[in-house]
C-alpha cells in the first residue's frame, strides 16, 4: 500500500472515532468562551437607604436683654440681710451649711435645681424641716432658660416645683431664681403665673469662681447693707471655701445686722 494510502485511511479512522460514543448523547465540543455555571448566582441584596443625619435646626433663642427686667426682687424686706444658696441641694455641701446656720439659729433660703431635688429628696425635706425658704432654680440649672419659648419655660419650672414637692408635698415655693442671673420679662411673667416672686440678689461675692474663704468674706462685707440680699452657694462643685467663709459671716452678719427671712 501506497503511503499516501496509508494516510488517507488514518484520517478517515480518527474521524470516525470522534463521532462514536454513548448513544444518544452529542460528542462533546470544544469550550469557545467561559464556563457558565448551571446554577445561577444568587440576586445581590438592595441596599437599605440609609437613615437621614440631617438635625433639625434648634429652635431660636430670644435675645438677652440688656438691662434686668422691672420687678426683680433684691431686698430682705427689712433691715436684716437675707442669705440664699444656689444650686443644692448637695451631700457633701448642703448638711454642713445647714449645721452653721442651725447653730446660729438663723434661716436662709436654698434656691434648688431640680435635677438635684429629685436625687436627694431627704436634704429637701430637711431643709423645710429646719425652716428654710425654698425657691426654685430650674430643672437643670439652663443659663439660657428665660431666652426659650414661653411654653419651654413654664414646663421647666413646673418640672422643678414637681420635684420639690415630691420631697415635701405641698411644700410653699415663693421664689424663683434664673441661673445666672440671665433674665428675661417673659421669665418674670411665667414665674408671676405659677405664685412665685422673681429672686435677684445684691450682693454677689462670686464664691462660684472658688476664690479663698478671706476674699468672699472680704467682698460680702465691703457691699453689704441693711437688707441685702446675698448669693451663695452650696453645690454645683468645691464649696469647701464658701463653707470656711459663712463661718465667719454668718456671726458677724447676725450681729450687725440680723440675718432675716425673705418678704
Amino acid at each position: 500500500m501506497r503511503p499516501r494510502t496509508v494516510l488517507v485511511l488514518a484520517v478517515g479512522l480518527a474521524l470516525f472515532l470522534a463521532g462514536c460514543g454513548e448513544p444518544g448523547k452529542s460528542p462533546p465540543r470544544a469550550a469557545t468562551g467561559p464556563v457558565v455555571s448551571a446554577t445561577p448566582a444568587p440576586p445581590k441584596p438592595t441596599p437599605k437607604p440609609r437613615p437621614s443625619r440631617t438635625t433639625p435646626p434648634k429652635p431660636q433663642l430670644r435675645p438677652l436683654p440688656k438691662t434686668l427686667p422691672a420687678g426683680l426682687h433684691r431686698h430682705s424686706g427689712d433691715r436684716g440681710v437675707a442669705l440664699t444658696f444656689d444650686d443644692g441641694p448637695n451631700p457633701r455641701w448642703t448638711p454642713q451649711i445647714l449645721d452653721q446656720l442651725k447653730a446660729a439659729h438663723v434661716t436662709a433660703t436654698f434656691c434648688l435645681v431640680g435635677q438635684e431635688a429629685r436625687r436627694y429628696p431627704h436634704l429637701v425635706a430637711r431643709i423645710v424641716r429646719e425652716g428654710h425658704q425654698l425657691c426654685n432654680h430650674s430643672w437643670r440649672h439652663d443659663l439660657n432658660l428665660g431666652r426659650r419659648p414661653v411654653a419651654q419655660i413654664r414646663a421647666d419650672l413646673l418640672r422643678t416645683n414637681q420635684a420639690i414637692r415630691a420631697a415635701v408635698p405641698n411644700a410653699k415655693i415663693a421664689w424663683f431664681r434664673q441661673p445666672g442671673g440671665r433674665w428675661t420679662a417673659e421669665e418674670v411673667t411665667v414665674a408671676g403665673q405659677l405664685g412665685m416672686r422673681p429672686l435677684h440678689w445684691s450682693v454677689d461675692p462670686q464664691d462660684w469662681d472658688r476664690p479663698p474663704a478671706a476674699s468672699i468674706v472680704k467682698r460680702v462685707e465691703s457691699a453689704v447693707h441693711p437688707g441685702s440680699v446675698v448669693l451663695m452657694h452650696d453645690a454645683g462643685g468645691d464649696r469647701s471655701q464658701t463653707m470656711a467663709a459663712c463661718r465667719t459671716l454668718i456671726p458677724d452678719l447676725r450681729r450687725r445686722y440680723g440675718i432675716s427671712r425673705l418678704r
